[in-house]
């Protein structure tokens, strides 16, 4: 079978069955695991699927809104907290904090100096709920609630949202590419994202090495327009020659 037609294939199960598993696929199509493992990540890479452990769950909607929070908080989660580890003391500097409704930025909010002079602007109602007991203040943009991605989206966000300015907006991305820029498998998100990078000073991506050279769905997001690219392993040189080049503070 040709890789195109195995691809079809891969997403005709996804679509019958909402997942798939690597080993499964590998006898299936009568070819290495290895080979499925490349085949998922193009996939993913087209906002069709996300990865999990030993293989794939299918990204429901039109726009490929993904999983549930929940379960993407469980995907790669050590990475997600390494990253957090490495970005926290540059963290701790900043007073005025937006934050999209990823996972990952989650990670990062749980790090921060538990204090009255810290403010933290989001569009995530987990962040809400799990910062509700702290002293950080607290401000929700309000909005329509989607239940799968546990945020808040609109008009109405997006208004809210160009009331504030903060110091530094913490956000993530599906992918993350030299030509293609920074890149997220849903268009309601996307647009939200695009006003917080509007308003604030310093932006903040976060983004695990299996994201890198990656691309999704919609573009939201010029390099250029990053100040912190926060990753959790060592990237190759041209990631490195890009950053010190564009002045982009590369943390791993």
């Amino acid at each position: 079978m040709a890789a195109k037609d195995r691809l079809i294939a891969i997403k005709e199960k996804l679509r019958a069955e909402n997942k798939v598993v690597v080993s499964e696929l590998s006898n299936q199509f009568q070819v290495t695991e290895e080979t499925i493992r490349r085949d998922l990540d193009k996939l993913e890479s087209e906002g069709v699927l996300t990865r999990t452990f030993g293989g794939a769950v299918l990204n429901h909607g039109t726009q490929g809104e993904g999983i549930h929070f929940y379960r993407r908080a469980a995907i790669h989660l050590a990475e997600k907290r390494k990253m957090a580890k490495a970005f926290a003391d540059i963290l701790a500097t900043k007073f005025t904090i937006a934050a999209d409704a990823s996972s990952t930025v989650m990670e990062a909010l749980k790090l921060l100096p538990d204090s009255s002079d810290v403010t933290v602007l989001t569009t995530s109602t987990e962040i809400f709920r799990g910062l509700a007991h702290s002293n950080i203040n607290v401000i929700s943009t309000g909005g329509i609630y989607n239940k799968n991605s546990l945020s808040l989206r609109g008009q109405i966000a997006m208004d809210n949202i160009r009331k504030y300015h903060v110091d530094i907006l913490l956000i993530s991305c599906k992918g993350v590419d030299l030509e293609m820029g920074v890149t997220d498998s849903n268009e309601g998100e996307a647009i939200i994202k695009k006003v917080m990078v509007e308003k604030a000073s310093e932006v903040a991506l976060f983004a695990d090495h299996f994201k890198m050279n990656k691309t999704a769905f919609t573009h939201f997001l010029d390099l250029s327009q990053i100040d912190y690219l926060i990753t959790d392993q060592k990237p190759d040189e041209e990631w490195i020659r890009f950053c010190e080049e564009n002045h982009i503070q590369l943390v791993y």
